[in-house]
């Protein structure tokens, strides 16, 4: 996949300058780009419509925004950045003092150089981010400041989501679900908008396998649960899946688990870090913080998802900043990434294609030793903490009784599958286990 960079980062350059927000033109703008490298589908749900409790709000169209000083020079301007204007900010054009013009400025005093992001997606309200630098301009600036946003609120609107279905061989689903709701922000979530795309594009190449595919790009929380609402009983199948996002940056791979520790994503992804050479990587225990697993894991649908990533969301310093931008990100860690997701996905697969067995002969223990699978010197056989080939033998004998597959045994001993499936063949081999 290693020659797909180049075109990563040129989309990466295309898609980073356009605003996007939980609804609004830039979303579709984005969605149709994306349409170019795999044929997803571009829904609309209207503004208006009740999905469980919540209501999709109105359409926010979003020209241009800035602030003049006195002598019309202008201090902040949209154009220069769409993270300078709080996202879904109310129509405004009015001369005002710095007095009533600082409460609606945001800064970040432990990163002056930076622009945060700010939102006001479900209260009425207006602002603008700035840098440390111009917010001690307008501070000391000529007053009256002319601030001017030219935005609009359309009832009429809706809220846009792209959608890919892949068929499988069964009617299981694994899900895959990004955020598309943040403006110029290239690891959250410009890289796992794009990455999302060009996975399923490798998805597409590659069936069908034993699950198929639900790949959903939608507006953070609220695209997620409208999609919820209006595919309910198909989510509901869903057992599993994964929230790509901030899969771009330079740090350490890590993963966010499911929100059952024990479900077997999250043993299959351990298992891809590490035959792919990645040891050092973090683990995030599951919290009820995050992204949109908060939805797909809810009481009603209750599906195990996980995110792979790359500078995870909350644990790099320009996080939701302007700093987050093209130079922090890379289309070679983008492409690693995908790489992993793939080899996670065809692993799940694999997983559930693979072999059950069960004992031969299922009284009592098997006298190993008669098979060349035991020391020939008694006495000497200590438990140890690692857990050894013998032990494996052990265990397999123990537990192979043609209902378990070996990943869910790999599980219980927190080993990679490969690792048991090696010694599963052994047991083959010498007839002390048989293939169901």
């Amino acid at each position: 996949m290693t020659e797909i960079v180049s075109e990563i980062d040129s989309y990466l350059k295309r898609l980073f300058p356009i605003c996007r927000s939980i609804t609004g033109p830039g979303n579709r703008e984005s969605l149709k780009i994306l349409k170019e490298i795999v044929p997803l589908e571009i829904k609309e749900y209207p503004s208006g419509t009740s999905v469980y409790d919540w209501e999709i709000p109105d359409e926010w169209i979003i020209r241009d925004a800035w602030i003049k000083d006195s002598h019309g020079r202008k201090i902040v301007d949209f154009q220069d950045s769409n993270v300078h204007l709080v996202s879904y900010s109310e129509p405004l054009n009015r001369e005002m003092t710095f007095v009533a013009l600082k409460d609606h400025l945001y800064y970040l005093g432990n990163l002056p150089e930076a622009i945060p992001y700010r939102t006001s997606y479900y209260k009425k309200n207006w602002g603008f981010c700035v840098t440390g630098a111009q917010y001690k301009f307008l501070e000391q600036a000529d007053e009256p400041f002319k601030v001017f946003i030219d935005s609009e609120f359309r009832p009429d609107g809706s809220l846009s989501v792209g959608e890919l279905l892949i068929p499988g061989e069964t009617e299981e689903e694994i899900l895959l679900s990004t955020y598309i709701c943040h403006p110029s922000m290239a690891n959250d979530n410009l890289s796992g908008m794009v990455m999302t795309a060009f996975l399923a594009r490798e998805l597409l190449k590659h069936i069908p396998t034993k699950y198929g595919y639900r790949i959903v790009w939608v507006p953070e929380t609220i695209g997620a649960i409208a999609y919820c609402s209006y595919n309910e009983t198909s989510m509901i199948k869903i057992k599993q899946g994964f929230i790509v996002t901030c899969v771009g940056g330079p740090g350490k791979f890590g993963y966010k688990q499911s929100y059952e520790r024990s479900h077997t994503i999250n043993t299959v992804i351990e298992e891809s870090f590490r035959i792919n050479g990645i040891d050092d990587f973090i683990i995030y225990p599951f919290d009820i913080h995050g992204s949109d697993e908060r939805q797909y894991s809810s009481q009603g649908f209750r599906i195990n998802v996980a995110s792979i990533s790359k500078d995870k969301y909350y644990e790099y310093p320009y996080y939701h900043t302007s700093l987050d931008d093209l130079s922090f990100i890379g289309a070679e860690n983008i492409t690693q990434s995908l790489e992993l997701y793939f080899d996670v996905l065809k692993r799940l697969n694999e997983l559930n294609n693979g072999p059950v067995y069960r004992r031969r002969e299922p009284h009592c223990e098997a006298m190993l030793s008669k098979y060349d699978l035991y020391p020939a010197t008694g006495g000497a056989v200590l438990p140890k903490s690692i857990i050894t080939e013998l032990d494996l033998r052990l265990w397999l004998l123990f537990l192979c009784d043609g209902e378990q597959p070996l990943y869910v045994i790999a599980r219980r001993l927190n080993i990679p599958v490969s690792q048991l499936e090696r010694e599963a063949k052994l047991l083959e081999q010498k007839g002390l286990l048989l293939p169901t």
